[in-house]
């Protein structure tokens, strides 16, 4: 199996019978149509409606591959960015599919929509979507119940419930599977200090056979921090450094 980064929190796997797609917004180095050329079915996956993870750019995939199946969130279709004929799979949390070649789970976010178990050939893989512990740098200013305010996201929110939320998110991904083959989740430096640290919890609770980061546009070497810890376990980290680079799993 190959992993390719594309951009942001998009990512390819390919795989001996098919390729799998995650969270498309853009693509810089033109990778995906390439891909859609060759003769495997693609598998095209979208976690949750915002726009750095899902982009209508990929319906327009189905004139250069008949062989091709979307498997995405039902909030991209309760926010209307998707008609309901757009996509093969529509899935909220608690959603499970198969065909015999992939089967997929969809569990929960901290955010909009879901997260992704993907089993195929094997493997298990994980896609964090925009499950994470968003707010980690204000836990140790805060005290229970007080809310606070992020600039950064616009919003009002209490930082130890949202913790809370993704401890039990986790807890509820273990239910499914404690092991994964790959893990992408967001490093992502530009929500403060802290920015490791949803990752962190989810290592201390899962067997990883490889961590990727994502969800970062530029700076990738923010997200190598996180590498000192997964070192720490004994997980080996892939140290992206720039799009379209490509690993072997």
């Amino acid at each position: 199996m190959t992993l390719t980064y594309i951009f942001h929190s998009c990512f390819v796997l390919e795989t001996e019978k098919s390729i799998l797609i995650f969270d498309y917004w853009l693509d810089p180095y033109d990778v995906v149509s390439s891909l859609l050329k060759k003769d495997k079915h693609v598998y095209v996956f979208s976690s949750h409606f915002h726009e750095d993870h899902f982009n209508r750019a990929i319906f327009e995939w189905k004139k250069q591959q008949e062989a091709i199946t979307y498997i995405l969130s039902k909030d991209i279709y309760k926010h209307r960015r998707a008609s309901k004929e757009d996509a093969d799979v529509w899935l909220a949390k608690g959603g499970t599919w198969t065909d015999g070649t992939i089967s997929v789970w969809a569990l929960g976010s901290t955010d909009s929509g879901v997260s992704w178990i993907v089993e195929t050939e094997g493997r298990r893989i994980f896609h964090a979507g925009d499950l994470n512990n968003w707010y980690a740098k204000f836990l140790p200013d805060v005290v229970p119940g007080q809310q606070m305010y992020s600039f950064e996201m616009e919003e009002a929110f209490d930082p130890i419930a949202h913790e809370k939320q993704y401890l039990g998110e986790l807890k509820d991904i273990r239910k499914i599977a404690d092991s994964f083959d790959v893990v992408m989740f967001p490093i992502d430096g530009r929500i403060g200090n802290g920015y490791t640290l949803g990752g962190r919890q989810f290592i201390e609770r899962f067997e990883v056979g490889l961590f990727v980061p994502m969800h970062f546009t530029t700076g990738f070497e923010s997200a190598w921090r996180m590498k000192e810890f997964t070192d720490e376990k004994g997980i080996p980290f892939w140290e992206i450094s720039e799009e379209g680079e490509t690993i072997k799993i």
